[in-house]
């Protein structure tokens, strides 16, 4: 019989154990536990300062753990960089587009693509079911510094999934955007989750998330405070108090 931890790092699951994250003398994360189904999608809300961007900064392989450990489809992927985290299916997005500059949309999502196929044929193919995938196809010779801010996240979004990730870390992906604008994202999440692509997706437009996710998490001051039924979660007493003002600024 396969024991609790066992059940959270299994084939079938995308896990951080145990996670503690410190900057020298400041703690930003404390024994964390996250654990998802690989075709599961997962939304993580909290006050600003509770921790998310850096769990998912973790998860994803920017920085290691102070403590703890990372799986990903069974495979401890704790030492594991970024970029092999990304081979393997696991790939994030990140708040702040930063397309290359001087580069067409298409050459963009094709860079990326480039970096998980062995064959031009099969990167063309990739970038132009991202792009479609995106609603960019009609900006795919478009430099990438004259697109608004919907379109950059759209490329920040379509750059990742040309990599043909398994699961995909989403932060903030709707920040700064209008309610019309995160609407068009949300629309393209609901079909990534439609595919079976596993979501976790940091946002503080809660209504917006609220639309993707199967089940709520809510971090404050480096834990999770909460955690299951998305409804259940915005209603329970210590994320009520840490959206007051009960989280650190």
């Amino acid at each position: 019989m396969l024991n609790d931890t066992e059940r959270r790092t299994g084939p079938g699951r995308f896990s951080g154990i145990g996670i503690h994250k410190r900057f020298g003398s400041l703690t930003v994360l404390e024994d964390v536990d996250f654990s998802m189904g690989l075709t599961e999608a997962v939304g993580i809300v909290g006050p600003n300062g509770a921790g998310k961007t850096t769990l998912l900064a973790t998860l994803a392989g920017a920085f290691p753990p102070s403590a703890g450990s990372v799986s990903f489809a069974g495979k401890d992927v704790t030492r594991h960089s970024a970029a092999d985290r990304c081979r393997a299916g696991l790939v994030r997005t990140h708040q702040v587009p930063k397309p290359f500059l001087g580069m067409t949309t298409f050459e963009n999502v094709y860079v990326a693509a480039s970096h998980a196929v062995k064959t031009r044929d099969e990167a063309y193919e990739r970038v132009i079911g991202s792009l479609e995938l995106c609603g960019m196809l009609g900006v795919a010779n478009r430099r990438a510094e004259t697109l608004g801010l919907l379109d950059r996240k759209r490329l920040e979004l379509a750059r990742s999934l040309a990599t043909g990730p398994q699961v995909i870390l989403l932060d903030e992906i709707g920040g700064g955007l209008t309610d019309s604008e995160a609407q068009e994202l949300v629309l393209t999440i609901q079909e990534l989750k439609r595919r079976g692509l596993g979501i976790v997706w940091i946002e503080h437009i809660v209504h917006v998330l609220l639309q993707v996710v199967d089940r709520l998490i809510c971090m404050d001051a480096g834990k999770i405070i909460a955690d299951g039924d998305p409804q259940a979660v915005m209603s329970d007493p210590q994320v009520v108090k840490a959206y007051l003002g009960g989280g650190p600024k």
